[in-house]
């Protein structure tokens, strides 16, 4: 079986093998058509005064050059198609090396109020969004950024199903991907939902008639002045007829076709995606629901799109004079192509929001199919129906490159609090974000960097940088106290695991001590469950009087004279504090 490093060698030589052949028939093309241009020139000139002749030569020529750039802009497409997933497959192997710094890095999703986002590097440079990240559509990057900060623990297992499945079709979602980056388009979704629910309607139902009936009257004239029975004056003043009823809508049909204009080339290109979607066979509940939602009364949504982009495109001819005079004066192609792209919005309007969710569900879900293919040592979370304790074998921080991450079993009860001490740099607070992490994305659905995993469901809520801030002239120590009091009121109402790192940072040491322990008893007075991280030792106290309390820690030694860590989660109460050490050893004291 290929690894993932493997996989996209292999398909990044295909692609550029793929690339090298289209290139050569584009540049064929391109000589076939000055050839085909140069030769109906060439003919042109010498056959000028034979009209029969010269009409036969610019007929072929023009058919040939037409059939050669239809044929030379399909192959332009594939061409870039295979130039977007020969780039995919480049930044994977870049990824896989542990560079994965060139991505977009979220930063402007954090939220320093949200429930851990900011603890934990969940956007940043450097940060879990930036290194699972493969959204090409901005609705994709604002889904993705919106699942990690859900906090959502129902149907964990449905999602976890829909990434397995997702992750076993790679090549599914690198064609996904690539055709979403060529997306280009001047109009964001969210506006044309909103141009769309603002349209009001303006042509009667009745009107869908008239089209017809002014078109066979026109070729009825046509015929007559043809056969002389009629003068061609009469055809003349049919046009003014025809004038009149399109001029009663002309305003009203500017403005629908300026919103067309805006909003055709975004349904055309996510018809792309929509069709990509419908076209894949999914088996994993979540997934088959999401396809569902893009089918309307058995037809599909790519197709719907494809019809209105048509209709669109026929009241786009209006700009065209020849189009706009004759077009409107003998058919009332205005009026007609109107009256479809309304009837269209009044029965598809409440549609299209939903089926741009749908792609944008895709492109983020893409992210963790991704991922979880990236990762196939990782494993998926057993999810416990009823809140027990949580198990986790080998638990490792899924950032860090394995051959210099620390693994440490873990296993914490509902309802139990853990005290963890330690020396500077010993792990404490990678520890906690890795516990972190663990959580967040075994609520996700992702399989977490783990030798196994047995987990009770739960939401996270986090205090571990809590900042000063001058523009709400706050000082540091009253943040940090609203943080906690919002955690207080938030498990009041919810069960959250807690995780806390050095609270009551702002205050002298006996004020600290005394109140950190108060809030410790307070949190596990309220069945809370969690972890706080500490250097105060006489917090460890706290485990004599409480049974659901537990001390745990990290430690330092030294070792022929230099700090030694092993970085492994032991129960009990750290001994050894390294600050004083490292004063002396860098020729601080």
């Amino acid at each position: 079986m290929q690894t993932p490093i493997q996989f996209y060698k292999t398909h990044l030589d295909l692609y550029k093998k793929e690339l090298s052949q289209l290139n050569k028939k584009l540049v064929t093309l391109s000589v076939l058509r000055i050839i085909v241009f140069a030769l109906t020139a060439i003919g042109v000139y010498i056959y000028f005064e034979n009209w029969l002749v010269l009409s036969l030569i610019i007929i072929v020529g023009l058919v040939l050059f037409i059939r050669l750039l239809s044929k030379y802009t399909n192959i332009k497409k594939q061409y870039q198609l295979k130039q977007k997933l020969a780039v995919i497959n480049e930044d994977e192997i870049k990824i896989a090396l542990d560079n994965f710094y060139f991505k977009p890095d979220g930063i402007q999703y954090q939220d320093p109020n949200h429930n851990y986002a900011l603890d934990i590097d969940l956007f940043g440079r450097g940060s879990f969004f930036q290194c699972i990240d493969r959204t090409a559509t901005a609705s994709g990057k604002d889904q993705l950024a919106s699942i990690l900060k859900a906090n959502n623990i129902n149907h964990i297992i449905d999602r976890q199903e829909a990434i397995k499945e997702l992750s076993q079709k790679p090549n599914w979602r690198q064609v996904y991907q690539a055709t979403a980056s060529l997306i280009h388009v001047e109009t964001n979704t969210e506006t044309v939902v909103k141009l769309l629910q603002q349209h009001k309607r303006f042509l009667p139902k009745y009107i869908q008639y008239i089209p017809l009936i002014v078109s066979v009257i026109s070729v009825i004239i046509l015929g007559l002045v043809i056969a002389k029975v009629v003068s061609a004056k009469y055809l003349g003043y049919w046009l003014f007829v025809g004038f009149f009823v399109t001029g009663k809508y002309l305003k009203k049909i500017s403005n629908l076709a300026a919103i067309t204009d805006k909003v055709r080339d975004t349904f055309r290109q996510y018809a792309l995606l929509l069709d990509l979607i419908e076209s894949e066979s999914f088996s994993s509940k979540l997934l088959k629901q999401q396809q569902q939602l893009i089918t309307s009364e058995g037809k599909k949504a790519s197709q719907i799109l494809s019809d209105l982009s048509k209709a669109m495109d026929a009241l786009d001819n209006r700009n065209n004079f020849i189009s706009a005079i004759f077009g409107n004066g003998y058919f009332l192609t205005d009026v007609k192509n109107s009256f479809k792209i309304e009837a269209w919005i009044n029965t598809y309007n409440q549609n299209v929001n939903k089926w741009f969710e749908v792609v944008s569900f895709f492109d983020a879900y893409n992210s963790f199919g991704n991922y979880a293919f990236n990762n196939p040592n990782f494993i998926y979370p057993k999810i416990l129906d009823t809140k027990q304790s949580t198990t986790v074998k080998q638990l490792g921080h899924p950032l860090l490159k394995a051959e210099k991450r620390v693994d440490n079993d873990f296993e914490i009860n509902n309802q139990q609090f853990f005290i963890i001490t330690g020396a500077n740099m010993a792990g404490k607070s990678t520890f906690l974000r890795t516990v972190s992490l663990h959580i967040v994305m075994a609520n996700i659905g992702l399989p977490v960097c783990a030798k196994s995993s047995e987990y009770s469901p739960i939401k996270l809520i986090t205090s571990m940088r809590t900042t000063d801030s001058l523009t709400d002239d706050s000082s540091y120590f009253f943040s940090e106290l609203t943080r906690l009091k919002y955690i207080v009121e938030a498990i009041k109402t919810d069960d959250y695991f807690i995780i806390l790192d050095e609270i009551l940072k702002g205050t002298n040491s006996t004020d600290k001590a005394i109140g950190s322990r108060k809030f410790v008893e307070k949190l596990v007075a309220s069945n809370a469950t969690g972890i706080i991280a500490t250097h105060d030792l006489s917090l460890c106290e706290i485990e004599k009087d409480l049974d659901k309390v537990k001390n745990y820690y990290f430690d330092a030694q030294i070792v022929n004279d230099e700090l030694f860590f092993d970085y492994t989660f032991k129960q009990g109460i750290c001994q050894n504090m390294n600050a004083s050490f490292l004063l002396k050893k860098m020729n601080i004291v």
